[in-house]
């Protein structure tokens, strides 16, 4: 990653600590005494095209962010709990026959840098209990 600008580098930071989704006035309240919120836009939204960062529009017409790991490996995957919004990286072959079945049956080609799973993690389902 080629971002390297001070203020670049307090937006990774920052974006780097949140355990689960965030927006970008999440962000921009933690750092906003030194970032612009033009400025945290035009980078999350460079982080979203190469591919650092997971867009998503919530149910509440709300964008949230997740920060995913870079990976060098060809089959992996995230898991991301419903609840707690923890995000999981994995590696593991079984993605392939589930890409190979999707485009095999479904004539869909899988974009395999950003697969995420959303379920309910252990530990969330463990406090659903009890």
């Amino acid at each position: 990653m080629s971002y390297n600008t001070k203020q670049r580098k307090l937006i990774l930071n920052a974006i780097r600590m949140q355990s689960c989704e965030f927006t970008v006035m999440d962000i921009y309240n933690k750092i906003s005494n030194d970032v612009g919120l033009t400025t945290i836009y035009r980078f999350i939204d460079k982080m979203v095209l190469d591919g650092f960062l997971n867009k998503t529009i919530g149910h509440d017409n709300i964008t949230y962010y997740e920060y995913l790991e870079k990976c060098d490996e060809h089959n992996h995957f995230y898991l991301k709990c419903n609840m707690c919004g923890n995000i999981l990286h994995v590696d593991c072959d079984c993605i392939c026959n589930l890409c190979n079945h999707v485009y095999s049956r479904h004539k869909f080609d899988i974009d395999k840098e950003h697969i995420i799973i959303c379920g309910i993690c252990d530990s969330c389902r463990g406090k659903s209990h009890e």
